[in-house]
C-alpha cells in the first residue's frame, strides 16, 4: 500500500517526492528485511520521518553530519532529504542495513550522502555535528559521540521527555572544559505534527575515543578527595 503524504509534510522537504520515495521503501524494503517493525509502517511520517526532520533546522548551512546508530536512516538521512546542502554521514555498524541505506543512496541518487559501516569509535574525521536518535540513554551516547566532533561542533541527541532525567545521570562528564552549556529544546510541527525534544550539547574542544571514560574516572577521584 502506497503511503500517503500528511498534509503539512511538504513544508519539511524541498523535494517531496524523495521523502515520498524514501516512506516507501522503508514501508517494503524495510519491513521486509527487519528494520522497520510492521505496525510502525501507518505512522512513519508522524513518528519517524517528519519527527527527523525538525532536526534539520537545527544545522548550519554547509555543515557536515555524523548520524550515528542511524540504523534504517533516522535521523540521518531525512535530514540529509530536508537539507541537500549538508554533508551527511551514516554511521551503522550492521551490514544488512547498511546494504539497504547503501541502496536508498542509490535509489533517490543523494551525493551528499555517504555511509560508513562501523562503531563510533571506529570513525575517522571531525565533524560539525553529531546527531543520533533512539541509540542509548546520554551518558553513553555523550561518550560516543562527543569524540567525533570538532572543537567547536555540537551533539544533538533527540531525547523526547527523558531529556532532562538523562543529562542529570551525564552530569559527570561536565567536568572539565570539553563540553559547554547543554541546551533542552523542543521544535513544534507543522499543522497537527507531533513536537521533537532534543538535548544540544556544545563540544569546546576535540577529544580522543575513550574521553567519557576518561572524564568519569577523574570526577569520581574529585568526588572521592571532596568526602
Amino acid at each position: 500500500m502506497k503511503q500517503r503524504v500528511p498534509a503539512g509534510a511538504e513544508l519539511l522537504f524541498p523535494d517531496i517526492g524523495r521523502a515520498e520515495a524514501y516512506a516507501e521503501l522503508l514501508a517494503t524494503e524495510g519491513v521486509r528485511r527487519g528494520l522497520i517493525g510492521p505496525r510502525e509502517v501507518e505512522r512513519l511520517w508522524d513518528r519517524h520521518l517528519v519527527n527527523s526532520a525538525l532536526l534539520a533546522g537545527e544545522f548550519a548551512q554547509g555543515a557536515s553530519i555524523a548520524d550515528v546508530g542511524t540504523g534504517a536512516g533516522l535521523p540521518g538521512m531525512v535530514v540529509a532529504l530536508a537539507r541537500p546542502d549538508l554533508q551527511v554521514t551514516l554511521v551503522e555498524p550492521l551490514l544488512r542495513r547498511v546494504t539497504f541505506l547503501s541502496e536508498v543512496v542509490d535509489a533517490l541518487e543523494l551525493p551528499h550522502v555517504t555511509i560508513v559501516r562501523g562503531r563510533a569509535d571506529e570513525v575517522s574525521g571531525r565533524f560539525d555535528a553529531v546527531a543520533s536518535r533512539a541509540v542509548a540513554r546520554l551518558p553513553q551516547l555523550l561518550r560516543w559521540c562527543v569524540p567525533l566532533a570538532r572543537a567547536g561542533g555540537t551533539v544533538v541527541a533527540m531525547k523526547g521527555e527523558a531529556a532532562l532525567a538523562e543529562l542529570e545521570e551525564s552530569r559527570e562528564l561536565w567536568h572539565g572544559d570539553v563540553l559547554g552549556q547543554a541546551e533542552v529544546r523542543t521544535v513544534e510541527g507543522p499543522g497537527g505534527f507531533s513536537p521533537v525534544t532534543f538535548v544540544r550539547v556544545p563540544v569546546r574542544k576535540a577529544v580522543k575515543v575513550g574521553w567519557g571514560v576518561a572524564a568519569q574516572r577523574a570526577a569520581t577521584k574529585r568526588s572521592g578527595r571532596r568526602r
